[in-house]
């Protein structure tokens, strides 16, 4: 297989790999997905994200694969890269991404921010999913210090833990056990948040299919959603994450947007040593 040119971006150092593919396919399995993704052997990045042409009534549609090489429906970081990209491309004060987890809108943000609207939280324990019906505000579930966690769907599943300190927390040893849980059929995000006010909290999370990222948009996102739940925060706040700031709020709607920074790295082609490996 010959090889394609990729954007590599980011989102407060949520990094990707991006391809378009609107006027050239760019067919790839897990195995090729997990090359591209390898920081040493390949380019690097948590997801790698294929922009394909619209289905139904979208701009494009976005395709994402984990680092893992697994695909998933919804990535808010990646969404606003894509948004960007987008956005430039066409001029539009507004456009619109098909994902597997419903058509979502981008659009321009101050100081160069870009925000996307991710559509509503799902909070039914069907929706996120779970294996077994329970209180998603209190759900059953314990590791070590993490205990009542939050469970949220943003078109992914969620888990979100408040505690006390979220650096003292050693996610990665607890967050690989928490997303393979059995509660979660579909394995979950799993994230640690710290409650500095109620326009304010500091969040961790360890990715499915990923690890720890700098920036989880979707974590974000949910991360908010419990909190007010639990009557902890207002309905937007600002997020702090490693990788610098996100601002998400939940809306009277039940839709949650997100916004932050976006840049471009660089561009390259992808080698084809790279693909093809079945």
């Amino acid at each position: 297989m010959r090889g394609a040119d990729f954007i590599k971006m980011h989102g407060l150092g949520n990094d990707f790999v991006v391809v378009d593919a609107r006027r050239r396919a760019f067919a790839i399995d897990a195995a090729d997905a997990r090359a591209i993704a390898d920081r040493r052997l390949g380019v690097g990045c948590d997801q790698l994200i294929v922009i394909e042409p619209p289905r139904d009534r979208g701009t494009a549609f976005m395709r994402i694969r984990n680092a893992d090489g697994g695909e998933v429906e919804a990535c808010g970081n990646a969404a606003r890269c894509v948004g960007a990209l987008l956005l430039r491309e066409s001029g539009a004060a507004r456009v619109a991404i098909e994902t597997g987890a419903g058509l979502l809108e981008a659009e321009a943000a101050e100081n160069g921010a870009i925000k996307v609207d991710l559509g509503p939280a799902r909070l039914d324990w069907r929706e996120i999913p779970l294996a077994r019906e329970c209180d998603t505000l209190h759900a059953p579930l314990a590791s070590g210090p993490l205990r009542d966690p939050v469970c949220t769907s943003m078109g992914n599943p969620h888990a979100t833990f408040f505690v006390a300190d979220a650096e003292a927390v050693d996610l990665k040893t607890l967050g690989p056990v928490l997303e393979h849980d059995p509660l979660f059929p579909e394995r979950a995000n799993i994230g640690v948040a710290q409650m500095m006010g109620r326009g304010r909290l500091r969040l961790r999370v360890w990715e499915r299919g990923a690890g720890l990222t700098l920036a989880c948009g979707t974590g974000a996102c949910a991360a908010l959603v419990a909190a007010h739940r639990r009557g902890l925060a207002e309905r937007s706040a600002e997020i702090l994450v490693d990788g610098g700031t996100l601002r998400v709020e939940w809306r009277g709607d039940g839709h949650v947007t997100l916004a932050g920074a976006v840049a471009e790295s660089f561009r390259g082609t992808l080698d084809g040593s790279l693909l093809g490996r079945r």
